[in-house]
């Protein structure tokens, strides 16, 4: 599975139901799970992070006027930057908003490192798998870069568990 920015996944315990575009795990929770969705825990699969789905009012609200360019997606944010900074962006082909997009576009396509993919796991881990035997000892294996302790300590978790784990470290 490719990781990106928009790519979640939703458990309901230790059961795996869905992963994919934020769009698509929140129709298949709606129409698969409804009398769940309270229970359902969606992390990001990039930051490992617990995230929300917008369930039914995806589709029937409208977004609320607002600066930049609604139809496109923009959303107008304050950045804070030094002088030398504005400048160099201000003299950049299409201006300031324009290549920042592009940059932020750039770094964010880029495969995540051993670091963010550790993070990811241990976010993930700390909402799912504080409780389970052998929890602690783990993210120390995790962090040492011990791949047969790691492996040794979450050997009896469930497989949809280790599955995910698997995929955010980049070995699933």
């Amino acid at each position: 599975m490719t990781q990106d920015h928009h790519s979640v996944t939703a458990f309901l315990g230790d059961m795996h139901l869905a992963t994919g575009p934020r769009d698509a795990v929140t129709r298949t929770i709606e129409e698969r799970y409804p009398g769940d969705i309270g229970a359902i825990l969606v992390f990001d699969d990039m930051s490992g992070k617990l995230t929300d789905l917008d369930y039914w009012d995806a589709a029937a609200s409208t977004p609320a006027p607002s600066a930049g360019r609604p139809r496109l997606g923009v959303k107008a944010r304050e950045v804070t930057l030094l002088p030398r900074h504005w400048d160099w962006l201000a003299a950049q082909p299409g201006g300031a908003s324009a290549a920042l997009r592009r940059l932020v576009e750039a770094a964010s396509k880029g495969a995540p490192d051993a670091k963010q993919r550790r993070d990811a796991a241990y976010n993930f881990m700390s909402h799912v798998c504080g409780d389970r035997i052998g929890y602690e000892e783990a993210l120390r294996a995790l962090y040492r870069d011990d791949d047969d302790a790691f492996a040794a300590q979450i050997a009896g978790w469930p497989d949809d568990i280790r599955g995910h784990i698997a995929r955010l470290l980049g070995k699933g």
